[in-house]
């Protein structure tokens, strides 16, 4: 018998929980990368199927870490994106999501770290949030840091007109 796809993603999220357990650095990430990217999107208007796929791949972004550091002994944005898609997909099918949503959110990860050359809305704002929630967690304790590299990403890589005023308003004002 088929599963009813998720209304809401709070599985997603449980499991997440439990996949990143004793990390709450990782755990504190996805949850503030999801909550800026819901934010970004709406204030850009995308459509509810948009933002539901979009929230899932917010939460299972960075799910390729883990097993990056396993194997490679780094986090790298490359890294994260070649094993993230095949940790996300079983996790979100377990969880009933459809076929259609799962891909686009695998894709999504699979995408995150690649700046160039962003065609789909979806990822220009997974891009910004992530960045939003990597520039403060990256330097926590200097705002002047916080202010450099948030001016060198401003117009390479915010797209949006929401992300653009939330990186002004954090770490531009």
């Amino acid at each position: 018998m088929d599963q009813t796809p998720p209304r809401d993603h709070v599985g997603l999220e449980l499991a997440m929980f439990q996949y990143d357990a004793g990390d709450p650095r990782r755990i504190q990430h996805f949850v503030k990368v999801r909550a800026l990217a819901r934010t970004i999107a709406l204030l850009e208007g995308l459509d509810q199927r948009d933002l539901y796929v979009l929230e899932a791949a917010a939460l299972v972004h960075d799910v390729g870490i883990h097993e990056s550091e396993r194997r490679y002994g780094d986090t790298s944005g490359k890294h994260q994106e070649e094993l993230g898609p095949g940790i996300a997909r079983p996790m979100m099918a377990r969880l009933g999501y459809e076929t259609q949503v799962i891909d686009r959110a695998c894709w999504l990860v699979g995408h995150h770290h690649s700046y160039n050359d962003i065609h789909d809305i979806d990822l220009q704002v997974l891009v910004e949030a992530d960045f939003l929630v990597n520039i403060f967690e990256d330097h926590p304790d200097d705002p002047e840091a916080r202010r450099r590299v948030a001016e060198s990403v401003d117009e390479r890589v915010f797209r949006t007109r929401a992300g653009r005023q939330l990186l002004h308003d954090q770490f531009m004002a």
